[in-house]
């Protein structure tokens, strides 16, 4: 492992609403050192920020306002990654909601879009397992990653495909794998889960 890597430091936010532990690994693999932390000053301060995410966007966002971090995260300068629901929260909206509210959650607005419920014909939600992306724009935090390659997801909500959309998947039609903005980059897959691929894009973003 490089001593450039070696000597990166990632913040992983307590968001409260995921499973961190398998992506703290995954970058101590990497050889960088991990803190995981809701304080805005050592967010702040971090090389790389990573936005996890696993549940429902209204619970992870009332979490997010709750802890104060929402500006916080608006005003990140660094190389920000979100995972999966943490993807999904950096867009404006998602139409998950609480039970009987109609109205959609407003997410952090990091960029354009709005989640919304997959519509996959008669496969199952969630979509979940191995499936394969496609590269929209070329990117480096898909170095050394072909179109083709497979990824692991979980999740019944995605991001239409559209102008912020680096890479794309399909699951009863085609929806955006990994968005991009600025400083901000989001995945809608488990890149920790994602054997050699997963690995390659976490160093690539260590590389940012």
């Amino acid at each position: 492992m490089s001593q450039t890597l070696r000597k990166k430091n990632v913040t992983i936010i307590n968001t409260g609403c995921a499973n961190i532990a398998s992506v703290k690994f995954a970058f101590e693999r990497l050889g960088a050192k991990v803190l995981v932390s809701d304080d805005v000053n050592e967010i702040k301060v971090a090389d790389h920020v990573v936005l996890p995410g696993v549940g429902a966007a209204p619970v992870a966002m009332k979490s997010i306002q709750s802890k104060a971090l929402t500006e916080c995260i608006q005003g990140l300068e660094q190389p920000v990654l979100g995972v999966c629901l943490g993807m999904q929260l950096m867009v404006t909206s998602s139409q998950e909601a609480d039970l009987g509210c109609v109205e959609d959650t407003t997410c952090l607005n990091l960029m354009p879009g709005k989640v919304e419920r997959m519509q996959v014909g008669e496969l199952r939600l969630p979509h979940m397992g191995w499936n394969q992306i496609s590269i929209v724009q070329p990117s480096p935090l898909f170095n050394g990653i072909d179109s083709g390659s497979y990824f692991y997801f979980v999740h019944s909500y995605a991001v239409s495909k559209y102008a912020h959309t680096l890479a794309s998947c399909e699951y009863g039609g085609a929806f955006s794998a990994a968005i991009h903005r600025d400083n901000f980059f989001g995945v809608q897959f488990h890149p920790e889960r994602s054997s050699d691929a997963g690995a390659q894009l976490l160093e690539n973003f260590l590389n940012l």
